[in-house]
This record gives C-alpha cells, structure tokens and sequence, in this order.
C-alpha cells in the first residue's frame, strides 16, 4: 500500500485509541476523510465547527482521554475557537486538528489563508503545524500526551492539505506509555493532617479537578472516611457519590447563600480540586478560614484565593495516605453538620409551588423526579444554570455537566449529544434556555442522524435572562435583552425530532416521562417565571446580613 501524509495521521490516531472524530470538512481535508474512510474510526459529521469542538471536549471529560475534531483551514478552523477555550479553561483532554494551503507550493495565493497556529496559541496548550509527513506519529503522541497530561487541555495541529498527500514511508507508530503521577510528600501530608486534627469546625469543598473520572472511587472513599460535611463548586457538583449525607450544598454564588452560613463558620476548609477558572466559591480574606489546597497541581494564587498549607500530587494517592492519618481522630468533623438541614430546607423552598409559567425552583425538582440516579443532565449556560447548581441533588458522579470556566453559550446540547453517545444505556437530558439552545439548534439534525435517544428541555423567557437579571439587580432599566422565538414543537419536528409544549404546572414530569419513553430524539419547551431570580437570590439573600 502507497502511504501517505493523511494515512500516516490516522494511524497514529488509531493507535491512541480515538473511536470517533467530529467534523465539518473542508477540501483541504479530503485526503484524511479519504483515510478515515478505510479506518476503523467513526467520522461524525456535525453542523458547525464550535458543536464539534464541544462534543469531542465532553468526550474528554468524561473519559480523561483526548476528544478529536477536524475542521478546514480559515473560518472553519477559527470556529473552533471557542471550543479550544472552553477545553482550555475547563481542562477537557482535546485534539484540534485543522486544515491549511499547501505550504509547498502556494496555487492559491492567499485565499482564505488565516494564521491559525498563532491565533490558536494561547487558547491551547500547544499550537503547532505539521511540516513533514515523517513527523506525524511522533507529533501524534506528543499531541495526545500533553492534552492527556494534568492539567488537562486542548492541543491544536495543523496540517496542511500538501503534507497530507504526500508520499510517505511506513513510519511506525509510537505506543503510548502509562504515565503516574508522583505521591504526595510525607511532611506536605503530616502538615495537613496536623492543621485538620486541630480544627475546631472543618468543612470540606470539592472543586473543578475533584470531577476527574479517575479521581470519582478515591474521593468518595476519603469523603466517606473523614465524615467531614462537604459542599462543592459548581464544576464540583457530583464529584463524591451520594449516599454520603455529608453534602451541606453548592455555592452556586460567590457569597452570601445559606451554604455560605457554613463557609462562614468554618475554620478550616480542605479545597479538593479547586480552579481559579470557576467564579469564585468563597472569598477569602483577613481573619478567614485557613484553606489547604489538595490538587494535582500547584495552586494558582489569586486575590480570592491564597491556600495556607498546599498537598500536591496524584489526587487519590493523596487523599487515601491523608485519611490514613486522620480516620478516627477528627474529633470535631461534624462540628458543622448541624447546619446541613437548614441550609438543604432553604433550597427546597417553593420546589412544589403549582405557579404557572413554572418557578426554576419547580422545574429543577420536576427534572430531578424523572431522572434515575445515574441519569445524566446537561446544562447550557444560563440563569437556570444557578438554580440547577443551587438546588439539584446529585448521587452519582459526572451526572450535571455544567460548564463554570468559559461559561460559554450553545454548549448544551452539543455535550448532550456526546453523553448519549457514550451512555446510550442512561438517560440523558439536555437543559438549555432558548437564546443558548438558538446558538446550536442545528445539531437537532445531527442527533436525528445518529439515531439518539435524547431529550431537550427548552427553558422559555424570550430573553438573554441571567443578563436581564443582572441588569435588574444593578438598578437599570430593562433594556436590550429580549427576543423573539420560533415555535419549538414545530422547529423540532422539522428535523425530524418530536417537539412537546408544557402548558400546565404539573405538566412537566409527565411531558419528560414520555419524551423519555418514546425515544428518540425529543424537545419539551416549558416557560419559566424568573421573578424568583430578584425574590430568592437578591432579596431573600439580602436579609441574611441584616
């Protein structure tokens, strides 16, 4: 067999374990969709660049190894822009792979010629052009092991459209070597112990990096073991398996929410995982709480957050030899616990309430009730994104994607669809508003075309609604944020999807239960009354400080 530049690739990439690849190709990517054709790797073909890059991103997630999307040179590989800066700041494994001219020759002048190695630089964790075919396997492996690496990210190739039909020998593929990280150090682990034995009232927060899916046994395990009552951040969220009763909340707020009645309290706070790139869970400051960081890597010190002791290296190794020093001595673990029924009741105020366009208080319960634990809900990005942090229950690991780092819009269902894909077997429900579902809608089509059960919750208020609030709570008028939408059931049946509306109060958990039942590819549209927004998350917070 001739070899090539293009086969070259996809064998590389074959030997990396990649299954699926999602693109939109470009004609300087036909020679790799040419090799894909006679590879065993799925080439998945999606409406857009930036759903692409979402959906191999996910992939990363939830499986810690490198998702793979391919794009053309020009606008189609600068759509992925986003999509590298949400693996970027979410620290999602990802490989990038875009199109370019032929760089030895030049037909073409510069048509569509953009410098996207340059531009994707500091949205990735390396940016580089393949220059020689020979090259290929090695690049490959070195792509896949940075992406892979702690912390996780994206990496970007190009690869011009002369180097992938090249000829090229049959370079072998290089294997790819288990890497394990260092344990903790002993005196970094005595002094932890030391300053959690001594702690009068410890609580214990589960950051973005405690969601890693290699980390999920270890951590439920230390959790168990310490009986330290825990809250999370919003990536945190459904990092330790339920069953715990140890949970006391998320901060879905960066201060003055019941769960901060218990940050507030504490003397001392192990932060798991924690991420600089989310919105700040707690504000430290003079006289706080002294904060130990437990990462796989070097806290990122910031004005909002400056640990006093810092543990780092392989996350679970850690936590096994810390609980190891301190299971059956915390004499104060549960110092805090008390606080736990207060803060849980707070959050199920109104969760019932048969108000009609429903509260997001009851649209959060009714999603909870048709959900089985290991079910999985996928957030776009919008003000229902608090409420779903605030107040959904989680008691299995990974199973409320929300993205907290770029916090980008139109990601929702693209990570659902991905999710599916890995779990055909759970139930899967993406939650989107309408302005964040509208900014990737057209993957409708791509799900139809893979055969997906999938349901959508559109989550009606014909508004940009978390910046509508915002606008309310810093005293403007309301201005500028408002649109109209297409009629849902129709947009969803023109796909080829079925599309529900919800036109009662307790029309939801039977619209959901069907969606579920029938299978397929489903829409349930619902309205929301976001007058609780100003009720519960301005004024009722309010009066905790006075």
């Amino acid at each position: 067999m001739n070899m090539k530049g293009s086969d070259l690739l996809v064998a590389a990439l074959e030997n990396e374990g990649v299954e699926r690849i999602f693109a939109v190709p470009g004609e300087e990517n036909l020679d790799v969709v040419e090799s894909l054709r006679n590879s065993k790797i799925e080439l998945i073909i999606t409406r857009h660049e930036q759903a692409a890059a979402f959906m191999a991103a996910t992939y990363g997630r939830l499986t810690g190894k490198a998702g793979v999307c391919l794009s053309t040179l020009g606008p189609g590989a600068l759509n992925f822009s986003t999509g590298a800066a949400y693996a970027l700041l979410g620290a999602m494994p990802l490989v990038l792979i875009t199109g370019q001219k032929g760089i030895l020759r030049r037909k073409q002048g510069r048509f569509q010629i953009v410098d996207v190695v340059p531009s994707m630089t500091p949205l990735t964790k390396m940016a580089r052009q393949i220059v020689s075919p020979s090259t290929i396997p090695t690049v490959i492996r070195e792509a896949f092991r940075v992406a892979q690496q702690e912390r996780p990210g994206p990496v970007h190739l190009e690869l011009p459209e002369d180097i992938a039909g090249e000829p090229a020998l049959d370079v072998p593929c290089i294997p790819p070597h288990p890497i394990d990280l260092p344990v903790a150090h002993p005196v970094a682990l005595d002094r932890a112990a030391g300053l959690i034995i001594n702690a009068k009232r410890p609580l214990i927060m589960l950051g973005a990096a405690s969601s890693r899916p290699r980390l999920t046994d270890g951590l439920s395990d230390f959790v168990g073991r310490l009986r330290i009552p825990f809250f999370t951040t919003q990536m945190g969220k459904g990092a330790a398996a339920g069953g715990t009763n140890l949970y006391i909340g998320t901060a879905a707020l960066s201060e003055r929410d019941y769960v901060h009645q218990a940050i507030d309290q504490a003397d001392l706070i192990l932060a798991i995982g924690h991420d600089t790139v989310e919105k700040p869970p707690f504000f430290m400051g003079p006289g706080g709480p002294t904060v130990i960081h437990i990462g796989y890597l070097p806290a990122t010190v910031e004005e909002v957050f400056f640990p006093h002791a810092e543990v780092i290296g392989d996350v679970a190794s850690t936590l096994s030899l810390l609980a190891d020093r301190l299971e059956g001595k915390l004499q104060n673990a549960s110092a805090l616990f008390s606080l736990r029924e207060q803060i849980l009741a707070h959050l199920a105020d109104r969760a019932t309430e048969s108000r009609f366009p429903l509260t997001p208080q009851r649209i959060v319960h009714d999603v909870r009730q048709v959900m089985p634990d290991d079910g999985i809900v996928c957030l776009d990005n919008g003000m229902y994104k608090i409420w779903f942090a605030r107040n959904y229950r989680t008691r299995v690991p990974n199973t409320l994607l929300l993205d907290n780092a770029l916090a980008t819009m139109g990601v929702g269902l693209p990570s659902a669809i991905m999710a599916t894909m890995l779990f055909p077997e759970r139930r899967v429900l993406a939650v989107c508003g309408d302005g964040g579902f509208m900014m990737n809608s057209q993957e409708m089509e791509t799900a139809v075309r893979l055969r997906l059960n999938l349901v959508v919750l559109i989550i009606e208020d014909n508004a940009y609604g978390m910046i509508r609030w915002k606008q309310a709570a810093d005293g403007f008028p309301d201005f500028g944020l408002s649109f109209g939408n297409p009629d849902f059931v129709k947009y969803a049946q023109s796909y080829g999807a079925n599309g529900t509306r919800v036109e009662t109060a307790d029309g939801l958990v039977p619209a959901l239960e069907s969606a579920f039942k029938t299978g397929g590819v489903q829409l349930v549209s619902v309205p929301v009354d976001y007058t609780e927004n100003q009720r519960v998350l301005v004024d009722e917070l309010a009066k905790l400080d006075s």
